[in-house]
């Protein structure tokens, strides 16, 4: 059906030579299948997929190779059957000439396809299945953006999509893929665009295309027939096809400056992504393959080919008939957007729309700059209605906050305003340096900001901690006060109360000053002591750590060791008042054997030492040295243990004076029993910490989840081990 709407002009536009023509006169070709295909990870604006098979495996024609990283990325299939043989950096179509990681496959010549799952009705699924079916194609734009085209589709949700517009224009000199594929492909193009009617359930439906495609306009038409779409013909103007250009010359809409065409309810798609989408819908097939322009005056028969994804260019330019002798410059895209390859073994990816192989005079080399005249021919060609020369200045300032006032980011990269400048200053060169400056700048000042974040959360979170300590060190001072009150006004009411006739108990002498190693082992008694009441505390906190009470329990018979032995040394002297209350009634102090006393303190010491090499042992299970001091540190346990009970048989104190120290003997297994489960305790505490942390992160904690399962499964192992080597013991 013909066009009844209206249309409207774009300001500015130039209108360069076409060059058309030689590239449409034999039709739409099929390449040649490749031996070799290099598959760039980077095909798309976003994240870098990434790769899910390995070198050596062998793979058929549509299979997953790397998927999706993330919301905006794109999964990479297989364009054809064959063997993974590398993934690494490989050449990659860019105006940089660096390498990208890729992942290379040779064919095997077979072209098998993998299991594919088309959809025979898809008016009866939901558009978010289709959409999520798009985006498991791999499908971005072929435009030349690359964007990823299901993230595109639903970049406004809550916007109702008044007009969906299909870019049939393909205004760029050279180039004719597009115009190409609605020639022989018109079909399938009007069914993909069904697809994205039922998709986004637009008011209506219009189709751009340049009055210098009479033969596409005319399939297009055809395949359309009376279906709720119009075919649009507008003058032909470059840079008409860029997609805010397109947006106003068939609605008569602006796209607000840094907006989207979703902010005002338009949704704009290229002719090959529609192909795309009808492939991956209709026939189940991923995004493989797509229409490619040979072209140039360098090739003998330039024609379109379709060509499949990851295909070196030599391949294609070969089958195009290069003259080798005669290419001077190699441009991938057009001769106004397009950049020069410097590798001819790059492969062609999902947004290669044009090879250009041009020949000296075809493509000279441009001539020197020269000063800007201020004649203005480049503000009147630019069809953002930008100031070309204001920001030509800003941008060899670096004023990188008046080109953002300039709208510099609204520049299409169209190339309108260098075409034109009789200075031949390379305008767009400038505009895409400073963009990449911004940028640049921008993230650092985004990162720097998060740090700050981060650096304020944790400050206040440590303000917060100070605070709460403060808090209740504060409690357990009034507690302490009002207990201390209490013991004195108890005290001062003591002498009131004691029966008449009673005398008054005798002053108790202080006892004599205590010796340096008397000193040491008070000291050590009393950290013993609060060793256990930090312990019981936490206990409080966690009653139901088994582990806390064996610790609480070692503890206790440490600190009951120590008072022991700080008892011995001083003959209890300095045993607290209490007990010295209740000895003023006993006999006389009883003798001490220092030689009893010496063994005892060594037993006590030995044991110490050896409770801290199994801690540390415990937080580091793999440390050679720390197993050789905690072997020889039991063996001087063990000599501690003989030398005591010498001592006691040989000390001339009566057996009722002393107490014989009785110690069960370990045997070395039950030893070695006792440490394999600590140690198993030890490590399954650790991947406990590390899972938790992760999830709290939002990290992936899968890998992390199995070492748990792994170190849970060794515990246990230890666990049971210890328990029936006890119970076989207990049996003898």
């Amino acid at each position: 059906m013909k066009s009844a709407i209206r249309i409207w002009d774009i300001p500015g536009g130039i209108h360069p030579e076409e060059h058309k023509h030689e590239s449409t006169q034999r039709g739409l070709e099929p390449a040649p299948l490749p031996k070799t295909l290099i598959l760039p990870l980077q095909q798309h604006i976003g994240a870098r997929a990434e790769p899910v098979v390995q070198v050596g495996d062998k793979v058929l024609k549509g299979q997953l190779l790397a998927e999706a990283n993330g919301v905006v990325s794109c999964p990479l299939h297989a364009p054809t059957s064959g063997t993974i043989t590398a993934i690494g950096p490989a050449p990659y179509p860019h105006a940089s000439g660096l390498a990208e990681l890729a992942i290379t496959l040779e064919a095997d010549g077979l072209d098998q396809w993998t299991t594919l799952a088309p959809i025979s009705d898809y008016r009866t699924l939901d558009p978010a299945l289709l959409l999520e079916m798009i985006r498991q194609a791999g499908i971005s734009g072929l435009g030349g953006a690359g964007f990823p085209t299901a993230v595109k589709l639903k970049a406004r949700p809550e916007q109702k999509t008044q007009t969906l517009i299909i870019n049939g224009t393909e205004c760029e000199p050279y180039i004719t893929a597009d115009d190409t594929a609605m020639r022989y492909k018109a079909a399938e193009i009007v069914a993909g665009i069904e697809i994205l009617m039922h998709i986004l359930n637009p008011d209506q439906v219009l189709i751009g295309i340049e009055d210098n495609k009479p033969e596409a306009i005319a399939a297009m038409r055809e395949a359309v027939g009376t279906r709720t779409m119009q075919v649009v013909v507008f003058p032909t103007k470059y840079p008409s096809g860029g997609e805010k250009q397109l947006i106003q010359i068939l609605t008569g809409k602006e796209v607000p400056s840094g907006g989207l065409p979703a902010d005002i309810g338009m949704v704009c798609q290229n002719i090959g992504t529609l192909l795309a989408i009808h492939d991956a819908v209709l026939l189940g097939q991923p995004l493989i393959k797509r229409i490619t322009t040979l072209t140039g005056a360098a090739l003998g028969r330039p024609t379109n080919v379709e060509a499949l994804i990851g295909t070196p260019i030599i391949d294609l330019l070969q089958f195009a008939g290069l003259k080798p002798d005669q290419l001077y410059r190699l441009v991938m895209g057009g001769p106004m957007m397009g950049f020069t390859l410097q590798d001819l073994n790059a492969p062609i990816i999902k947004s290669s729309n044009c090879l250009l192989a041009g020949t000296r005079e075809e493509l000279p080399p441009p001539p020197p700059a020269q000063a800007c005249i201020r004649c203005g021919l480049c503000a009147e060609a630019c069809p953002a209605e930008l100031l070309p020369q204001q920001l030509h200045w800003f941008a060899l300032g670096k004023d990188y906050d008046q080109l953002k006032r300039q709208h510099l980011f609204d520049c299409i990269e169209c190339g309108a305003c260098s075409y034109v400048c009789p200075s031949s200053i390379p305008l767009v060169q400038y505009y895409r340096a400073a963009k990449a400056e911004i940028r640049a700048i921008e993230l650092q000042q985004h990162r720097a900001e998060h740090s700050k974040q981060r650096f304020e959360q944790r400050q206040a979170r440590l303000q917060r901690e100070a605070e709460q300590k403060e808090l209740e060190r504060q409690a357990r001072a009034e507690k302490a006060a009002r207990l201390k009150a209490a013991k004195e006004a108890e005290a001062a009411q003591a002498p009131k109360q004691a029966p008449a006739g009673t005398e008054a108990p005798a002053p108790v002498a202080k006892p004599a000053g205590l010796s340096d190693e008397q000193k040491q082992l008070k000291i050590a008694a009393a950290t013993a002591q609060m060793a256990v009441k930090k312990a019981n505390k936490q206990l409080a906190a966690n009653p139901d750590n088994e582990e806390l009470k064996a610790q609480i329990a070692e503890l206790e018979k440490a600190a009951l060791e120590a008072q022991a032995a700080f008892e011995a040394a001083t003959g209890g002297a300095a045993a607290p008042p209490a007990v010295r209350a209740e000895a003023s009634d006993k006999p006389a102090r009883k003798p001490v054997d220092e030689n009893l006393k010496k063994a005892k303190l060594d037993l006590a010491m030995a044991r110490a030492a050896v409770k801290k090499l199994e801690r540390e042992l415990t937080a580091t299970p793999d440390s050679d040295e720390l197993q050789q001091q905690l072997a020889q540190a039991r063996t001087t346990l063990q000599e501690a243990e003989k030398a005591l009970h010498a001592a006691e048989d040989a000390s001339p104190i009566p057996p009722p004076e002393r107490e014989r120290v009785e110690k069960r003997p370990v045997d070395e297994a039950t030893r070695q029993l006792k440490t394999d489960l600590a140690m198993a305790k030890a490590v399954f505490k650790q991947a406990e910490r590390a899972v938790k942390d992760a999830q709290e992160q939002g990290q992936d904690a899968s890998a992390l989840e199995a070492e748990l399962v792994s170190s849970r499964a060794a515990l246990d192992q230890a666990a049971k081990a210890f328990a029936d080597h006890m119970a076989s013991k207990e049996k003898v």
